[in-house]
């Protein structure tokens, strides 16, 4: 669990609460951090304030969203507008509580985010865009009825994509979460990744794909 909370006189006190209650939850207290941490994976909850120094909350959200998408996110904020509060739920998060709040009844509710996260997560292990099917915990693929071999990158791609299939997924996000947010040098590689993988989807030079290239811009997973 991520705490995203620059509060000094908020932030330690809720970590040892967390903690306490046998949950393992770190903080970063900037938007950045937030976002790097979120693309490294294995985060299953972020606690995230809405004012932090570098970057507004919503965008954050939006962004986190993008690197992981189904990721529950519970807003902390001191804002009470109801403006704020539609702006923060239409950004993708789960709940939205209001400081001052009641640590209990914040506990309470990340339990029940947590439990919610793990039940969809046990329906939604498969993937499905079009004929292609792909077990994400299993790590296994099948165009149709007959499964795929891809390589180890080859998959992390093809997830990344029918995680958001029927959108466009950067070129520079596809880079920060298949390889690292820290690469530095040409994207070509992508290219190299995408055409192994359509080979090994069956596909060939002249035929449709079900990988669509946006020159300049990145690639779209097509859903039919």
């Amino acid at each position: 669990m991520l705490v995203v909370e620059d509060d000094d006189l908020i932030g330690p006190g809720l970590l040892r609460a967390l903690k306490a209650g046998g949950y393992d939850a770190e903080r970063v207290d900037d938007g950045t951090a937030a976002l790097d941490r979120v693309r490294a994976g294995a985060v299953d909850l972020v606690l995230l304030d809405l004012g932090l120094p570098d970057a507004d909350g919503i965008d954050v959200a939006r962004e986190m969203l993008t690197a992981q998408p189904g990721l529950p996110i519970v807003m902390l904020t001191a804002r009470s507008e109801e403006s704020d509060v539609v702006a923060g739920l239409h950004a993708g998060a789960v709940d939205y509580v209001t400081k001052p709040f009641r640590l209990a009844e914040l506990l309470a509710r990340v339990q029940a985010h947590l439990r919610a996260a793990r039940e969809r997560g046990e329906l939604e292990q498969t993937a499905v865009a079009g004929d292609l099917r792909v077990d994400l915990a299993a790590r296994r693929t099948w165009v149709g009825a007959d499964e795929v071999d891809l390589r180890a990158k080859e998959f992390d791609l093809l997830a990344r994509l029918i995680r958001s299939a029927g959108t466009v997924v950067t070129r520079e996000q596809l880079m920060a979460d298949v390889w690292d947010e820290h690469w530095f040098g040409p994207t070509k590689t992508l290219d190299v990744h995408v055409a192994s993988l359509r080979r090994r989807l069956g596909e060939r030079p002249g035929m449709p794909s079900r990988i669509t290239a946006l020159r300049g811009v990145g690639y779209r997973l097509e859903t039919g």
